[in-house]
């Protein structure tokens, strides 16, 4: 059965969800609970560097969240995507409207 761990982790300014597993219709509850739990109130990092597997269901889930912190005034951060995360996110024409980052030093709120 495929699995997600999810560990949270707070931050000056963001709170920082590093994501290890597979990110599938199976696993993505836990994960879009904390996301829109976090997203009203605070920008949130999605450590992707260990995600193994990523699905439609997974990317939707992502976009969605991209689309509540614009509404809230916040912002999603991708950091370190693995390549399963670039591909899903190359292949449906969603990864320029992303912030990519390479550390939790690169997020700021402007």
């Amino acid at each position: 059965m495929d699995q997600l761990a999810l560990k949270e982790k707070i931050g000056v300014n963001y709170m920082l969800l590093e994501l290890t597993g597979s990110l599938n219709s199976y696993t993505i509850t836990e994960l879009q609970e904390k996301l829109f739990e976090y997203i009203a109130d605070t920008n949130v990092v999605l450590d992707s560097s260990q995600i193994t597997q990523v699905d439609s269901s997974g990317i939707g889930v992502i976009l969605a969240g991209h689309n509540d912190a614009e509404t809230s005034g916040t912002k999603l951060f991708i950091m370190n995507p693995s390549e399963p995360i670039k591909r899903a996110l190359e292949r449906t024409g969603f990864f320029d409207m992303f912030h990519i980052i390479h550390s939790v030093t690169e997020v700021s709120d402007d």
